[in-house]
C-alpha cells in the first residue's frame, strides 16, 4: 500500500498539528475556527471508527460518517470528564493537547489496522461513489427526492452550526469596579484613623462592556443610620470628597491568563471629622448626573443622598469602606 491510501488519516494529523500552531500565533484567524469545528466534530470519531473498523465490509461509508460525528460529540465530552480531575483542568491548551494526542494516536493505530486489513477500507471521493453508495439508479423519485431533502439538511445544519461558532453573540457586559488595601490585597482596609491622619487604597476599574466607556467616580462621605421602625436610611451627613473620571478602552475577559489589571489608581484621603463615617465610590457610565447646591458643602438635605440610597439598593455600582475616626 502507497501513502496515498492513507490519505485520510495523514491529512487528520496535519491539520489537528496546524490548528495547534494557528491557536498559538493566529488566534483570531478564521481557518482556526473553522479547523476548530472540525477538529471537535469529526475527527475524534472518525480516527476512533476507523481504527477499529478497518475492514471495507464492516461499515458502508454513510454509517461511517454519521458515526464520526456521533461519537466525537461523545469522545471530546469524556476528554473533558477526565481534564476535570487532573491538574490542569478543563481550559483551551489541556483540551487542545489532549485531543491532538488521541487523533494523532488513534490515526496511526488506524493507519496500522488498515495495513494489515484484508480488504481495507479507504475513502474514494467521487460522483460515482457517491451515486454508488446512496443506490441512486436503484431508488424510486421519492426516495431521490428525500435523498437530496436530507442532504441539503445536512449541509444546512452544518453551515448554521459554523456560522454560530464562528459569529459568537457578545459575552456578558460588566464592569469590574474594586478597591484593594494598601499592599494591593483585598485586605487591610483602613478602618479606623485619627483626624487628618493620610491613608491610601487602591481603587481598579477593568471595563468588558464591548465598547470605550467614560467612567465617572464620585467619592463621598457620609453618615446615615437606618431607622428599624420605618425601615428606612436616614442620611445625616453627605460631602463630595472627591470626583474624577477616565475613559477605557474594551478589554476582552482573558479565562485562560493570569488575571491583570486594566486601570488603578493609589487613592490617598483624609478625614478632618470625628465619627463614625461611611465612605461610598459611586461608579457612574458615560455620564454623571447633575448635581444639586449644598448647604454649606452638606449635601444631606437635598436630592443627592438619592444617590447612596440608589447604591445600597444596587442600583448604582458603588463600593463602601465603614472608618471610625478619632481625635487626636
Amino acid at each position: 500500500m502507497s501513502l496515498r491510501d492513507y490519505w485520510d488519516l495523514i491529512t487528520i494529523i496535519a491539520l489537528s498539528l496546524l490548528l495547534d500552531f494557528l491557536i498559538a500565533f493566529y488566534p483570531d484567524s478564521l481557518l482556526r475556527k473553522a479547523l476548530g469545528l472540525a477538529f471537535v466534530l469529526f475527527f475524534p470519531g472518525y480516527v476512533f471508527i476507523t481504527a477499529l473498523f478497518p475492514e471495507k465490509k464492516e461499515l458502508d461509508n454513510l454509517e461511517r460518517l454519521a458515526l464520526s460525528f456521533g461519537l466525537s460529540i461523545a469522545i471530546v465530552p469524556l476528554i473533558g470528564l477526565a481534564l476535570n480531575y487532573t491538574p490542569w483542568g478543563i481550559r483551551l491548551i489541556p483540551i487542545l493537547v489532549s485531543l491532538t494526542i488521541f487523533n494523532v494516536i488513534f490515526a496511526f493505530i488506524a493507519i496500522y489496522r488498515r495495513a494489515n486489513a484484508i480488504e481495507p477500507w479507504i475513502p474514494r471521493i467521487s460522483i460515482e461513489k457517491i451515486k454508488e453508495e446512496l443506490e441512486w439508479e436503484q431508488s424510486s423519485k421519492l426516495d431521490k427526492a428525500l435523498t437530496v431533502i436530507l442532504i441539503i439538511a445536512i449541509i444546512s445544519s452544518i453551515a448554521t452550526l459554523g456560522y454560530v461558532i464562528t459569529h459568537p453573540k457578545p459575552g456578558e457586559k460588566f464592569t469590574e469596579f474594586y478597591i484593594l488595601g494598601p499592599e494591593g490585597k483585598a485586605a487591610d482596609y483602613p478602618t479606623e484613623l485619627f483626624v487628618g491622619e493620610n491613608t491610601t487604597v487602591i481603587l481598579g476599574i477593568a471595563n468588558h462592556e464591548y465598547r470605550n466607556v467614560t467612567y465617572h467616580v464620585e467619592v463621598w462621605l457620609v453618615n446615615l443610620t437606618y431607622n428599624f421602625t420605618t425601615n428606612e436610611t436616614v442620611v445625616h451627613n453627605m460631602y463630595l470628597m472627591d470626583y474624577f473620571n477616565v475613559t477605557l478602552p474594551h478589554k476582552p475577559v482573558d479565562i485562560e491568563g493570569n488575571w491583570t489589571p486594566q486601570w488603578e489608581t493609589n487613592y490617598t484621603f483624609t478625614i478632618n471629622k470625628p465619627g463614625k463615617w461611611q465612605l461610598w465610590f459611586l461608579l457612574f457610565k458615560d455620564d454623571r448626573p447633575p448635581l444639586p447646591i449644598p448647604i454649606n458643602g452638606d449635601y444631606a438635605q437635598t436630592n443627592a443622598t438619592q444617590r447612596i440610597l440608589d447604591a445600597i439598593e444596587g442600583k448604582i455600582q458603588a463600593l463602601k469602606l465603614n472608618i471610625e475616626v478619632r481625635e487626636i
